[in-house]
């Protein structure tokens, strides 16, 4: 996958394969949570969602998932609703924690979903040691989560999530609870992951280092009612490493999205 092709690419509607369109999102008691999203995200783009706490960030994220339906608006997804690319397992999710079963073996969970699917015995093993094997993680298919480390239990859930082969990559602030050293070394492993598998990934974050690491794109929001503010381009070149992060390009681009999220007054970010 060319990737820096991918950054430097302009989206327009009709690549779209995620399409958002005058979303609005309201919880029960009138908390409007999303209003008035409209996004479109390409296919192959890595897209980071950032803003304060509580800005609606993982409310999209599980609109786009099926999770919940929108007040008002609509979603596509490859041409399919949200329910439909659900079904046609279009898209896997990382959560905040890697929600791993204790009494399964790094193996077993990777299958899991696998397992749920209904896949023969013979291709869930080979499906989970080709998606250990991707994430380094494959001498290790005989342990239990509770022997690993946090960051390597977050790399079994995103092999789980990748193991039947979906479109897209949903991922929710996967990394927020890990050490800086260890975040930084797995931002690094998804960027590698992503260039191998080509996938299409959204990516919430608190983190604006983080997010212009990352991304091909990130998309700025405000505090609840949380909207888009604006949507920032990353053209840093690709592939990306520790140095990139000390480059003036990378400091720019930090610099244009703290001052997006001070112009929509938020501040609960990580800097």
């Amino acid at each position: 996958m060319n990737t820096t092709a991918a950054t430097e690419r302009p989206v327009r509607t009709g690549d779209a394969l995620v399409s958002v369109r005058n979303v609005t999102m309201i919880y029960g008691g009138g908390t409007v949570a999303l209003e008035d999203a409209n996004l479109d995200i390409a296919r192959g783009e890595f897209v980071s969602l950032i803003g304060p706490s509580g800005c609606g960030k993982t409310t999209l994220l599980r609109l786009l998932a099926d999770l919940i339906e929108p007040s008002s608006g609509s979603i596509s997804i490859g041409g399919k609703s949200p329910t439909e690319a659900r079904r046609d397992r279009s898209y896997g999710y990382v959560f905040q924690a890697p929600t791993l079963m204790e009494w399964r073996t790094v193996m077993a969970n990777v299958m899991l979903p696998l397992e749920v699917m209904g896949f023969a015995r013979e291709e869930r093993q080979k499906r989970a040691e080709a998606m250990l094997a991707l994430v380094g993680l494959d001498k290790f298919a005989d342990k239990y989560p509770w022997q690993l480390s946090g960051g390597m239990q977050q790399r079994v859930s995103i092999a789980r999530a990748l193991s039947f082969d979906p479109q897209l990559l949903y991922m929710d602030e996967p990394f927020g609870a890990l050490d800086e050293i260890t975040r930084e070394n797995l931002n690094l492993e998804l960027l590698r992951l992503w260039r191998e598998t080509g996938k299409t990934v959204i990516f919430v974050t608190h983190s604006i280092p983080e997010a212009v690491f990352l991304s091909t794109r990130i998309v700025v929001m405000t505090p609840r009612p949380g909207k888009i503010e604006t949507v920032i381009p990353v053209d840093l070149p690709q592939p990306r490493d520790f140095e990139t992060r000390e480059t003036p390009r990378f400091f720019e681009i930090a610099t244009e999205v703290r001052e997006a999220l001070r112009k929509g007054h938020g501040y609960d970010v990580e800097v």
